[in-house]
């Protein structure tokens, strides 16, 4: 009776496995040129290398995908935690309207800021930006006013102390600097769009946090909440002239409340388990660590099928 009960057990584990990987799933993105278009493109990997069906679909920005996933429109999605945590509340920009399907699947590796110059400027540091023309705006992304603020709030400084250039995002933040319509734009290191302005300047300098104090990450967190610094070291990024302080978010794949218990095992298993498809996909998911992928959830709790993974693996 203990064969056959096993025998069972392990048919059972088999067909659950067959019907996700049968089923085709996806994820919402960012635009191509952003960092979550190229962090949702690797998980997309790991997930079909896992034998997941994936595609992912762009949109200009979270604030467009993430009411499509509560509803159920789509599996899954890439954002920063913070974004996705005013979005379960209906804080922020949101204006009340709450999210409430939302449910957390894994952390992935953090989400690393800078604004970038030319590196042939003579803007070293963030308080010379001041009296510039910057771009500012971002209509079509709202979490990027809140990060620009945090950013300039180590410097203590205002967008007010800029010159205001309004952009729709952060892919035509860079476009309008190509242009020379701005001395800098805002963007996280790895992305794309970092790389073909590098290319199209000559060379960028990444503007680290003017001060990297308690006091100065305190001033930041009244922007954006979940925000923390980190060092990367010189060579590691286009524009990481010398060890540089930069912000940094926690980022998140996450999905809804209705999502199939066996698709989001899966999903999650194929992150734990396939970090070199997406480190070859992108690079930058070198810092990501299979065992660190419990974070704290924040607002959003993890869907149960997440919850099923981690228990299996022990990460508690």
């Amino acid at each position: 009776m203990k064969t056959l009960l096993t025998a069972a057990a392990v048919f059972l584990g088999a067909t659950l496995a067959t019907s996700a990987s049968a089923q085709n799933v996806g994820i919402a993105t960012s635009n191509p040129g952003s960092l979550f278009h190229n962090i949702g493109t690797a998980v997309a990997n790991a997930a079909n290398a896992a034998g997941l069906n994936t595609t992912i679909q762009p949109a200009t920005s979270p604030n467009q995908f993430i009411p499509f996933i509560d509803q159920g429109g789509i599996e899954f999605g890439v954002a920063n935690l913070q974004e996705v945590d005013y979005a379960l509340t209906g804080d922020a920009w949101w204006d009340g309207r709450a999210h409430p399907n939302l449910r957390v699947v894994a952390h992935l590796m953090p989400l690393v800021e800078a604004i970038f110059v030319r590196a042939d400027s003579d803007i070293m540091k963030v308080s010379d930006l001041k009296g510039q023309p910057m771009t500012d705006g971002y209509t079509a992304q709202n979490t990027i006013l809140p990060q620009l603020s945090a950013f300039y709030a180590t410097a203590g400084m205002t967008r007010d102390d800029v010159e205001k250039v309004s952009v729709a995002s952060v892919v035509a933040g860079a476009d309008a600097f190509m242009a020379g319509d701005t001395v800098g734009f805002i963007f996280a290191h790895g992305a794309g769009k970092v790389r073909e302005a590098d290319a199209a300047v000559g060379g960028l300098r990444a503007l680290g946090v003017e001060d990297d104090s308690d006091a100065a990450l305190a001033a930041a967190r009244e922007h954006w909440p979940t925000a923390f610094f980190t060092t990367l070291p010189a060579g590691s990024m286009p524009g990481v002239l010398e060890d540089t302080v930069y912000i940094a978010f926690p980022q998140v794949i996450f999905t809804h409340a209705g999502a199939s218990d066996d698709v989001v095992y899966a999903m999650t298993k194929a992150i734990y388990e396939n970090a070199q498809v997406m480190v070859d996909t992108f690079p930058p998911f070198r810092a990501f660590k299979p065992a660190d992928m419990r974070g704290t959830p924040g607002a959003a709790p993890y869907h149960p099928g997440a919850e099923r993974f981690f228990a299996e693996v022990g990460l508690n």
